[in-house]
């Protein structure tokens, strides 16, 4: 393994810092003491700031020994934002603020894009500029698309953007990343199916929507099955069905609710398409009505053949290649897919290893992304900042175009 001298002196202070962020960790659009601590960082080091894109986004600006003349520009995004979770670990950087946590690791994402920032401010030995993208509002906000909208690749135009992720159960000291399609959409789905109330005993005096609902997930699983081309991975998943509130009382209406993730748009059209089709007829043949709502959150994830390539051959120069996995794609989402939409670029996965960097005090649970017993392997801060480093020093090298 090829680490950065530079940045293994410093891993421990960076470490200080990733612990004082977990145990103060802040929701998304909340993020004003992480912000804070990014920016104080980044300033301390001569690294000029902006701060307000997407509310609480910090952007750092660091310039190569031409001052960014060569016009040429990397994008490295970190998240900063918590969950809403109770942290069952009691070690002494567990978070002080209950209900909240840093259950995904945002705050280890922060740390290791500080340490590459801690390091470019003492060695600018590149032409162009990197851009240090700290992202709020991961978990839920959309983030990265409202940064966008803020103006951030017009304020700072780059021809790349690039995104890291630490994943638990990967042994410690490989990447992963490929080609295509990593991260799944994120989309909800709820259906009021609107009938009329009658007697338990005399069914016939109205229009029950329950069994219409049954049929309707039942329904929703063949155009999963039949609908689509079988290579192609989509996922309907009714989680919620509320209705009624007396049992000898057939109730006025029935609401669905629900999730779909797919790989791909073309995918995502025709499936809610074809839910809508299904709500709206099914309903209609059983003499009841339908109120069918369907909201996009995050696009699926799609990295560039090119940029993933790129990524590759310079962990590779890290790690070593047979340290370089494939990235198995995940029906999680993640909304750095506005940032691939807008910019070439690849999404990677670092891994955090199975759980035996916590300290004493951590909670009975695995080590697992989104679990109250999780924590971020600060072993992983001198890694990740050394792919940062290396990532952007190699591209800003590279010829135009």
């Amino acid at each position: 393994m090829k680490l950065i001298d530079s940045i293994v002196t410093e891993a421990a202070s960076i470490a200080s810092v990733r612990r004082d962020i977990h145990a103060h960790p802040e929701l998304c659009f909340e993020e004003v003491r992480t912000a804070d601590v990014v920016a104080g960082k980044l300033t301390e080091w001569g690294i000029p700031i902006h701060r307000g894109l997407g509310k609480t986004g910090v952007v750092g600006i660091v310039h190569g020994r031409d001052g960014g003349a060569s016009g040429r520009a990397i994008g490295l995004r970190a998240d900063i934002d918590a969950l809403p979770i109770t942290e069952f670990n009691t070690f002494a950087h567990a978070s002080t603020h209950p209900g909240k946590m840093h259950a995904c690791g945002h705050d280890g994402h922060t740390a290791m894009l500080l340490a590459a920032a801690q390091h470019f401010a003492k060695h600018r030995d590149f032409d162009g500029t990197v851009y240090l993208i700290f992202q709020p509002a991961e978990e839920g906000g959309g983030g990265a698309r409202v940064m966008i909208e803020d103006g951030l690749f017009e304020q700072f135009p780059m021809q790349a953007v690039f995104g890291m992720h630490n994943w638990p159960g990967m042994k410690a000291g490989q990447f992963a990343v490929s080609p295509g399609p990593v991260m799944a959409s994120s989309n909800e789905f709820k259906i009021v199916i609107r009938g009329k109330g009658s007697h338990a005993a005399m069914p016939h005096m109205g229009t029950d929507p329950v069994p219409v609902a049954c049929l309707m997930v039942q329904a929703f699983q063949n155009i999963i099955s039949r609908n689509k081309k079988p290579v192609d991975a989509g996922v309907i998943s009714v989680t919620m069905i509320h209705t009624g509130e007396a049992t000898n009382v057939v109730p006025d209406s029935c609401e669905l609710q629900g999730t779909v993730r797919t790989f791909s748009i073309e995918v995502l059209d025709m499936i809610e398409r074809r839910m809508r089709q299904v709500a709206e007829h099914t309903c209609a043949a059983h003499e009841a009505t339908c109120e069918f709502e369907f909201v996009r959150n995050y696009p699926p994830t799609v990295n560039s053949p090119a940029e993933a390539d790129f990524a590759r051959q310079v962990m590779a120069g890290i790690v070593g290649e047979a340290n370089v996995v494939r990235q198995e794609p995940t029906m999680g989402a993640e909304d750095f897919a506005f940032m691939l939409q807008a910019k070439p670029g690849a999404y990677c996965f670092i891994a955090n290893g199975d759980g035996d960097h916590r300290a004493m005090g951590h909670g009975g649970g695995p080590c697992t992304l989104h679990n109250p017993s999780y924590d971020f392997n600060d072993d992983l801060i001198p890694l990740g900042a050394t792919y940062w480093v290396q990532l952007a020093q190699t591209w800003l090298s590279r010829p135009a175009g």
